[in-house]
């Protein structure tokens, strides 16, 4: 009679292997997991800067925007003055006359413009007594 042997080495190694292939399988699901999450590169201080109340001059249906890039490459931003943004869009890109409204001892000065088919409105303020008005609000109709 022969007598049958348990072999434990071929089992080891199937053990072996499954762990090897359940090992693989967890590092592919955590790369998948680390691409498909998405890291804030900068982070966003979205209560950093409180939104001015818009003034009365402003259509309701304007949109408030942090920047406006126009379609000829040029930019305007807070904090440009009132200088630079002549400069940059010329006399000839104002449309109408300026609106002024003064509120808690700060007078605002808005201008709309029309330049390169874009239409927009900039809120002007004086940082200080004798300083040159400066953007604080940009709004597109």
């Amino acid at each position: 009679m022969q007598a049958t042997r348990l072999r434990f080495a071929p089992i080891v190694e199937w053990l072996c292997a499954a762990a090897c292939i359940a090992a693989a399988f967890a590092l592919v699901m955590l790369g998948f997991r680390e691409v498909r999450v998405v890291r804030a590169v900068t982070p966003v201080m979205a209560n950093e800067a409180p939104v001015p109340e818009p003034p009365p001059a402003i259509p309701s249906r304007a949109v408030a925007m942090p920047m406006l890039l126009l379609s000829d490459g040029k930019v305007v931003q807070p904090g440009d003055t009132m200088s630079e943004v002549l400069a940059r869009l010329g006399p000839w890109a104002q449309v109408g006359a300026d609106a002024v409204d003064r509120t808690a001892g700060v007078e605002r000065v808005t201008r709309f413009y029309q330049y390169v088919g874009t239409r927009f409105a900039l809120v002007f303020a004086a940082p200080r007594q004798n300083g040159e008005p400066r953007v604080i609000a940009i709004y597109r109709e």
